[in-house]
């Protein structure tokens, strides 16, 4: 059993086997876990929203938008040798945190599950297994030896998708 590497919010991280990763209290963010099986090289990106091209700053966090850290997530795992061409992904998060009005503000966690879903399709990465949506906040940890990514959610046990 190797380290396992805290991956903060709007933060990414990368690992090779036995290492894992987790990411604590995904909420309306998309915890995105990219795989290289062959080369067992794993990478986490916590992202909050789905676009950055929405938000004008000078210095933009990669790690904080799906349109942004899916692909710097890339970079930093080919540096460790993966292969684009085999990379796989698992989902979590994504939840409607607070339920009241319908607007779009409100809406973050499905807007998140759905720019990843089009982010991961755009780069042919093929999306193996999801936990995303419903309304409670789930902790997440993910080992690119197996590709097992373990779901916690308070009330909801453990799950491995």
């Amino acid at each position: 059993m190797g380290e396992i590497i805290k991956v903060g919010m709007a933060d990414l991280k990368t690992c090779i086997s036995p290492n894992g990763l987790t990411t604590l209290g995904l909420g309306s963010c998309v915890g995105i876990a990219l795989r290289d099986p062959i080369k067992k090289v794993g990478g986490m990106v916590h992202i909050m929203l789905p676009d950055s091209t929405a938000i004008r700053t000078e210095r933009v966090n990669l790690a904080k938008f799906a349109d942004t850290g899916i692909p710097e997530l890339i970079r930093q795992m080919e540096q460790l040798g993966a292969d684009k061409t085999r990379l796989t992904a698992k989902i979590a998060g994504g939840a409607t945190m607070f339920a009241s009005h319908n607007s779009n503000a409100i809406q973050v966690g499905p807007r998140n599950v759905e720019a990843t879903i089009r982010i991961l399709g755009e780069l042919k990465i093929p999306i193996l297994a999801n936990d995303t949506g419903a309304n409670y906040g789930r902790t997440v940890t993910f080992f690119p030896e197996t590709g097992d990514y373990l779901i916690r959610a308070v009330g909801k046990g453990e799950k491995v998708i």
